[in-house]
């Protein structure tokens, strides 16, 4: 078995003190740091996901409903849209970036600067199995592994390397999950 791990949107909008802030987000990106240095090894892909938006239309709003609409976040070229500072010591092997025009949550709408996407840099390497980790579970990581499950691969995602935007998100999310096919485990759990 071949596996990939993809590390969904660890970016400082999306952590205290950014645009839209998940509580947990920097310790997240944190134990995320931790689990690449002893675990970097056993996947023959590294790729991270971007929300990059240029002008996304009317996924920003300055009335927003937190459902289809959003204040502004990840804006493409600042500060806030890069991979979190803990995470940037790592080589990756693909960034994939999402939401350049309109709204994007899964990974799998995205691509590299290459103009590469997800799936294609996952099957290009022979990749069979999918681990997901990052932010935030109730939203993107969910709709990433969803749309893994949906190309072939099978997928597990590390409950205690993301966060939900809310317990109550993150219990629903959850439970799509599992029922498209996803497992959830926590990484000390894993088995290889």
């Amino acid at each position: 078995m071949i596996r990939a791990l993809i590390i969904v949107d660890v970016q400082p909008t999306f952590c205290e003190g950014g645009e839209l802030p998940i509580l947990g987000g920097d310790r997240c990106a944190e134990d995320i740091a931790y689990f690449l240095e002893k675990n970097r090894d056993r996947y023959r892909l590294l790729i991270t996901t971007q929300d990059w938006h240029i002008d996304p239309g009317a996924h920003f709003s300055a009335t927003p409903d937190y459902v289809d609409t959003w204040p502004p976040h990840a804006q493409a070229g600042t500060v806030n849209a890069r991979i979190h500072p803990a995470l940037q010591g790592f080589a990756y092997d693909a960034a994939i970036r999402k939401g350049h025009y309109g709204a994007a949550y899964s990974g799998f709408e995205g691509m590299n600067d290459e103009g590469v996407s997800l799936n294609a840099l996952l099957t290009g390497a022979g990749v069979t199995h999918v681990d997901i980790v990052g932010l935030a579970q109730s939203h993107c990581v969910c709709e990433t592994a969803c749309d893994a499950v949906k190309y072939g691969f099978s997928v597990r995602v590390f409950s205690d390397l993301t966060v939900p935007v809310t317990p109550e998100l993150g219990e629903k999310a959850s439970r799509v999950m599992c029922e498209r096919g996803v497992a959830l485990v926590r990484s000390c759990d894993a088995r290889w």
